[in-house]
């Protein structure tokens, strides 16, 4: 037989007090006394009671929830946001719905909804690599719900986003690739229909332009965000006898794809060919070679999300907020010479 859930009722009995003074007390209001409360919350706890937080959100027209969309959770740069924005809620009493999208639009609409059934007080998205119908994003703000986009960004005007300087941190990559000596550099690129791919891709093209170096247009391929694909790119140049002498990635994921084909094929990195990806992870010093990196701070982009949001259900006025974040070079044991041998 299941234990039968305790009631505010049950306090009361137990302690001969009114429900309305068990209530007040759990929710340490000035009305009762310090001692009274802190006896209400003891024989509470020897209870076992637990508050019935939806009804309490119903009452309060607040639910101190905030909906947490992320594309991936094994993914060191989503999985260290997380962390983060866990800290700073925690830190404001607030608690964290976190839905995982899977990369799949269909999926991030369903969270999306249920975040919106559970009144959540706003919701903090990193969108699929696949969303194109910005419908569901209308409608969350129809219902006046605070949203801050986060790293992925829609086309969307008037919205509150945070995310780093993709351009600059591309750009820096490869003009830092290029002062070493490299001139054939390859970009395995997001889908440009994402902010993170069209910015990282724009920055390659401007920094290959700047100091006049031919781009290969076959050495510059469009797709995903993840370790597949990177695999399937290189491979794919691979077979055809065509690969640059190095690789910009567009995400740590897809750098790791080509760690794994190209020990797979028998190639040494960097000897062979080179690798420097957007994106920092710990793990990242335990290859061989350790990769080097653009890195965008967890962080920052956790604390500026927020910020806002916390802003945002606070006062729905607030202005809207677009943050920009710069990115840092972090040199390990890839992109720190050039092999004239290549």
């Amino acid at each position: 037989m299941k234990d039968k859930a305790i009631t505010l009722n049950d306090i009361a009995a137990r302690l001969n007090v009114s429900t309305v003074t068990v209530s007040k007390a759990l929710r340490n209001h000035p009305d009762i006394s310090p001692a009274t409360t802190k006896l209400i919350k003891k024989v509470a706890e020897e209870l076992g009671y637990t508050p019935n937080i939806m009804a309490r959100n119903l009452s309060a027209r607040k639910s101190n929830t905030i909906g947490v969309v992320i594309p991936k959770i094994a993914h060191f740069f989503f999985g260290s946001i997380i962390e983060h924005i866990y800290d700073i809620a925690f830190e404001h009493n607030y608690e964290i719905i976190l839905t995982v999208s899977q990369e799949n639009p269909e999926r991030e609409k369903k969270h999306i909804h249920t975040l919106m059934a559970m009144k959540v007080d706003g919701i903090i998205i990193s969108i699929t690599q696949e969303t194109r119908d910005y419908e569901i994003f209308e409608l969350v703000r129809r219902r006046g719900i605070p949203i801050v986009f986060m790293d992925r960004i829609p086309n969307i005007e008037n919205i509150n986003s945070v995310a780093v300087n993709d351009w600059q941190g591309a750009y820096k990559a490869i003009e830092h690739a290029i002062k070493l000596g490299y001139r054939k550099i390859g970009h395995l690129a997001g889908y440009t229909n994402i902010n993170i791919g069209k910015n990282r891709m724009q920055g390659f093209y401007d920094a290959m332009n700047k100091y006049n170096l031919e781009i290969n247009p076959e050495w510059i391929i469009e797709g995903g965000f993840g370790e597949k694909y990177g695999y399937d790119a290189f491979m794919k140049l691979f077979k055809e006898n065509n690969l640059p002498d190095l690789f910009f990635t567009v995400t740590y994921p897809v750098a790791l794809g080509v760690y794994i084909a190209a020990a797979e094929v028998g190639l040494k990195i960097p000897d062979d060919i080179d690798v420097l990806c957007f994106g920092n992870a710990e793990v990242q010093n335990f290859l061989s070679p350790p990769l080097s990196c653009i890195d965008q701070s967890t962080k920052q982009l956790s604390e500026s999300a927020m910020d806002i949001i916390m802003k945002s259900i606070k006062d729905p006025e607030t202005e809207t907020k677009n943050i920009i974040i710069d990115t840092e070079l972090v040199l390990r044991g890839t992109c720190i010479s050039y092999n004239k041998n290549n």
